[in-house]
């Protein structure tokens, strides 16, 4: 069955709608060019927009959104929790400011191109996607290395 997760449908000053938190003082999605809200545009990802989350430590929480962004000043060990089950894919982007500045430990089950982790960039920004299906088991993870 279905499970509240507490977000409200608001018109927004654009004439589109958007999905805000429950203090209506976030958005989660929306579409910002009065475009029609229907199963075939959030398929098809036309003017989806979603707000950036800021990891304050390094715990990921999928339950919040799919767009984190981090900056790097020592050591970080990633973590991720609200993984949907097995058979709900899942995909969340994220974007690194000198990641590799200090050393960063990703969470268990990552699959990288050629089996390699990826060298971070010292000063700048990497974007990540990962996406799994497995309910976390395995992730696979590609980057975009020195985005300017």
């Amino acid at each position: 069955g279905a499970t509240n997760i507490d977000k409200h449908i608001r018109l927004n000053n654009t004439g589109g709608l958007e999905v805000v938190n429950s203090a209506y003082n976030a958005v989660i999605f929306g579409f910002s060019d009065g475009g029609v809200f229907t199963a075939a545009n959030i398929i098809s990802g036309t003017a989806l927009r979603e707000s950036k989350i800021a990891v304050s430590a390094s715990a990921i929480d999928l339950a919040t959104g799919s767009y984190f962004s981090k900056t790097i000043s020592g050591a970080t060990t990633f973590t991720l929790s609200n993984v949907p089950a097995s058979g709900t894919a899942v995909t969340f982007l994220l974007d690194l400011t000198n990641g590799g500045a200090a050393t960063v430990t990703w969470w268990s089950g990552i699959k990288w191109a050629s089996g390699t982790v990826p060298t971070l960039t010292a000063a700048g920004r990497d974007v990540l996607v990962f996406f799994t299906h497995d309910g976390g088991t395995t992730w696979t993870g590609v980057i975009t290395k020195d985005v300017k």
